[in-house]
């Protein structure tokens, strides 16, 4: 669980970046899980952007990518999602 100190340090440094995956009118499914999972094991930190054709409730996206990936919601700002995932290596360090 994070803080709150924790999220605001998560969501400056996720405002620099760029979204790293895009879901469209396909919506989730098993690949996409398994290459957001295996960015939060390399990064920690990844922005996912919801386009405007996906047919999928955001906020069930959230939940399912949450479950699935075993992370937490950094952030949800209209149609961008931030995850962040604890990793052994601890790429970035917490307040």
């Amino acid at each position: 669980m994070l803080t709150g100190k924790q999220k605001r340090y998560l969501r400056s440094l996720a405002n620099k970046e760029k979204a790293l995956f895009q879901i469209g009118k396909d919506g989730l499914n098993e690949g996409l899980y398994e290459t957001i999972f295996d960015a939060l094991i390399a990064r920690e930190l990844v922005k996912v952007s919801i386009l405007k054709t996906c047919s999928v409730d955001i906020n069930e996206i959230c939940i399912e990518i949450c479950a699935r990936c075993s992370c937490e919601l950094v952030q949800k700002i209209g149609r961008t999602l931030v995850f962040y995932k604890r990793t052994k290596d601890n790429k970035i360090i917490l307040p």
